[in-house]
């Protein structure tokens, strides 16, 4: 038995690269109890789509599990299917620091059991997500039979402890629930696409709002719209957040979770240079917004120089994949 390592967005010095011999995962026979288990079906067309990462609905813990299923250490070409844990923002008071010890993994269906690695990560107001661990080689688990069965895998998080340090010292008491069982069916031949436009003439004057929504639109069947914060939300106060708002008329008529792969972008309306962030495969219930609180720096976004914003004018245009 061996770690599941983690990579690190940054470091300082050459990197380290570990090579492949040394990835194994632990065993964790029957005391591992995923508090998530997450079935993601036709993982050959997660593959194909292209996305980086996907997400999992929210579990009782008021977390997501992250899996990127092409991730690449630093330094390294060797692709690796990786987990992380995300916790939700709202669920985060300034202030507070959240120590979580988890166990990530993927179900081996030879053995019978949950394979993987714990880890660990402070959550806080600014940082919602663990670091990514590589559990697998992505050719190792395609060649496999015990990991991908009709070309389907099951990952799966068990929450293991959980310390709060605030300034009131409030102990959190972690009760053991049902586990949570979420499946994700990815059909390559299933998106739709929608692409939406969102010119602002007076962006001038929304700047000084704290929230502006576009108007409402139609996309794979559903209404939508997009949410700005032009000053930042509460998790970023120095860059303009962008999401994706499921229609509030619409929500109540949402009878299963939707699956989106969306690209947002600011255009460069002097340069051509327009800015371009793609989500990963996200599960969309309603309720919360899809996005970024950082999305692009004020200084960028209101630099002369470009042309995020000329006059009063700022365009910003939205693609969307939608699994029927």
């Amino acid at each position: 038995m061996g770690n599941c390592k983690s990579s690190s967005r940054a470091r300082l010095g050459k990197a380290h690269v570990v090579p492949d011999s040394e990835w194994r995962m632990q065993d964790f026979g029957k005391t591992h109890v995923p508090d998530l288990e997450w079935r993601i079906n036709d993982f050959s067309s997660l593959l194909e789509t292209g996305a980086k990462s996907a997400k999992s609905d929210a579990f009782h813990c008021s977390g997501y599990l992250h899996v990127s299923p092409m991730h690449k250490e630093i330094g390294s070409e060797t692709q690796y299917v990786a987990l992380r844990l995300k916790t939700s923002e709202a669920s985060m008071v300034p202030g507070h620091t959240v120590h979580v010890v988890f166990e990530l993994s993927i179900y081996n269906h030879s053995k019978g059991m949950y394979c993987g690695c714990k880890a660990g990560c402070n959550f806080d107001f600014k940082n919602a997500h663990s670091k990514e661990n590589c559990l697998i080689p992505l050719q190792e688990l395609l060649n496999s039979s015990a990991f991908l069965v009709d070309d389907n895998c099951v990952f799966a998080v068990e929450i293991l402890k959980i310390d709060a340090s605030s300034p009131k010292k409030k102990a959190v008491v972690l009760q053991k629930k049902a586990t949570t069982v979420q499946n994700l069916f990815v059909q390559r031949k299933g998106f739709v696409k929608g692409t939406y436009t969102w010119t602002m003439n007076n962006f001038l004057e929304l700047d000084l709002k704290y929230f502006v929504r576009s108007p409402t639109f139609e996309a794979g069947g559903q209404k939508w719209y997009i949410g700005m914060y032009p000053r930042g939300d509460l998790y970023s106060t120095d860059c303009l957040s962008l999401y994706l708002y499921l229609d509030a008329w619409d929500e109540i008529r949402l009878e299963s979770k939707k699956v989106v792969v969306m690209t947002l972008s600011i255009l460069d309306q002097k340069n051509g240079k327009h800015l371009t962030v793609t989500s990963g495969l996200w599960v969309f219930t309603g309720g919360h917004g899809l996005g970024w609180a950082d999305f692009l720096r004020l200084s960028q976004l209101k630099d002369p120089s470009g042309g995020y914003v000329v006059g009063s004018s700022c365009i910003v245009k939205l693609d969307v994949y939608l699994m029927a």
